[in-house]
């Protein structure tokens, strides 16, 4: 076996991986392997924003997991895609750039996680943006890899939607990522010029071109390994044979960026993790871990679905000659629906006016999807309006079933099994029914398709939930960061894996708690701040004026 060997080492070729791969390769005498178990990005789909109705179930360029059946899904399991190719989500994902808000990383740092505070990371989040437009530069970045825009696709029902919102009380918001949440308008995304930027096109390529940046796609991390209580290196595959098996060790450190359930995953069938899975695995107890796999948790989503009327649809825009129309916009630089977020307006709102601050996140669309179907459009001018609880009590795991790592791990989420998630999403379902019924709504609004107009009582709405909703695909936890002195805890407030040397984890897994978000700008921050503990390199100073 040929043993290659680098100054670093890093598993997963996604948001974290390709920032970290930027970072760390700006010191042009260091060497970097990245280690991706998907191709390169070169399918087409990839870079037209609207290609992920293309991508999103393509085996090809994703992880077809699948989360375990459960009584509040009504005995579904439920797809949890992530991708699998160079910029991993980011390659595939609805390209939304949220953070979250200021009291989510505080809670970070209040677990005992010192330097996770929100004035500690948002000099991280600037690092990453760049956003164009008009913003408080207080709290954006114009300088970063990752260009962060305005919608510029304005449709009629969006902005009866956003009328009908604020006269219901909700202030309209431009800006949610600045110094308040809270409120309705358009979402901020990574679309510029009407292509997607991944984080593999923005941080990843362009550090490939530096000459001291190896990456290996269709690489499949078999293992960790591990001499004595150091990690010095990992064996991969290429093919599902298991042959040939090679290996590349790390003269400093190796850092996961695999995701939530594949770095979770690759420890334990590397022998790091709670020993009575480890045992049943027939896995060596290397490290015992009891946290590796535990604390998974997910946004569980259920969206109503409408007919409208005297308007034309992303339903109708999307079919035909109107198609046709909107390639054409596209091919020559202006607005349409090639270019659009699936979800085009947010809603930030609290479920209980006794809240200091947001507990549910929505979305709404001028489109609506057939019942059943994998992101085919109804025939019907359709509308979408769909709510989740910010930051769910319900919690999972992941564990892997097999050392082969071809075969999918278990994933349980236990979507809604915390009384509180039932509650906020119930919230969440009124206050969406409430939005459609605005009087800006009235000369668009037809009649409610899904689940319509006969289910009213919190059981019928709450068996809907359990019928139709669906995952978001913000998977965090699964090794999450916290002191030594939390037996759950994974890794320390460095990122490093309690307990072992030279093996860091800088993904979405390490997040203690769920943010308030998507998960996308999160994770490129974690990125960015683990780039600069691994470099030794002093934190950024905290942000002031931001409390």
């Amino acid at each position: 076996m040929s043993v290659d060997i680098f100054d670093y080492i890093i598993v997963g070729g996604g948001a974290a991986g390709s920032v970290l791969a930027n970072r760390l390769t700006e010191d042009l005498g260091t060497t970097v392997c990245v280690l991706e178990a998907g191709p390169p990005d070169s399918n087409p789909w990839i870079h037209v924003p609207a290609g992920f109705t293309k991508t999103l179930f393509n085996p090809k360029v994703t992880w077809q997991f699948k989360t375990e059946p459960t009584e509040w899904t009504s005995g579904r399991g439920i797809a949890t895609t992530q991708g699998r190719t160079l910029g991993g989500s980011s390659s595939i994902n609805g390209m939304v750039y949220n953070r979250g808000q200021k009291a989510d990383y505080d809670h970070w740092a209040q677990r005992g996680n010192r330097g996770w505070g929100y004035a500690d990371v948002l000099p991280y989040f600037r690092r990453s943006e760049r956003r164009v437009g008009a913003a408080d530069d207080k709290y954006h970045g114009r300088d970063g890899n990752i260009p962060v825009t305005d919608m510029d696709w304005i449709h009629p029902l969006c902005e009866a939607f956003i009328d009908g919102a604020a006269e219901q009380g909700l202030p309209r918001n431009p800006d949610y990522n600045g110094a308040t949440q809270e409120g309705v308008g358009y979402f901020q995304r990574a679309i510029q010029g009407g292509l997607r930027r991944s984080a593999a096109q923005q941080f990843l390529h362009p550090a490939w071109a530096r000459g001291n940046l190896d990456v290996r796609t269709n690489a499949r991390a078999r293992a960790i390994i591990l001499d004595g209580k150091r990690a010095v290196g990992v064996r991969y595959i290429e093919d599902r044979s298991g042959r040939p098996m090679r290996e590349v060790r790390a003269r400093r450190e190796i850092i996961l960026s695999a995701g939530t359930v594949n770095t979770a995953r690759l420890l334990q069938i590397s022998g790091i993790g709670p020993a009575k899975l480890l045992q049943l695995l027939g896995v060596p107890v290397l490290h015992d871990l009891a946290g590796v796999g535990e604390n998974f948790r997910d946004h569980y989503s259920a969206r109503i679905v409408a007919r409208a009327k005297n308007v034309t649809t992303m339903n109708e825009l999307s079919k035909g000659v109107n198609l046709l129309g909107q390639i054409a916009r596209w091919a020559i630089g202006k607005p349409s629906i090639l270019a659009v977020v699936p979800s085009l307006v947010h809603i930030f709102a609290r479920s209980s006016p006794h809240l200091a601050d947001p507990d549910l996140q929505g979305v709404f669309t001028p489109a609506s999807y057939k019942a059943g179907k994998t992101y085919i459009l109804d025939d019907y001018p359709g509308m979408t309006i769909g709510f989740w609880p910010h930051r769910p009590e319900s919690s999972g795991h992941v564990r892997a079933v097999s050392t082969d790592p071809f075969i999918d791990p278990i994933i349980q989420p236990n979507y809604l099994t915390h009384k509180t998630d039932r509650d906020v999403l119930l919230a969440g379902l009124r206050l969406a029914r409430k939005l459609l019924a605005t009087g800006p709504m009235a000369q668009y609004f037809d009649s409610e398709q899904l689940p319509g107009a006969n289910v009213q009582s919190d059981d019928e709405l709450l068996n809907f939930a359990r019928e139709y909703g669906t995952t978001t695909y913000h998977l965090i936890g699964t090794a999450r960061m916290g002191p030594a002195t939390d037996p759950t805890a994974v890794v320390d407030d460095q990122l490093r894996v309690h307990g072992l040397e030279g093996l860091r984890i800088a993904d979405a897994s390490v997040m203690p708690s769920m943010p308030s978000a998507n998960t996308y700008a999160a994770t490129m921050m974690i990125a960015e701040k683990a780039s600069d503990m691994i470099r030794g390199k002093p934190a950024m100073e905290a942000a002031v004026g931001v409390d």
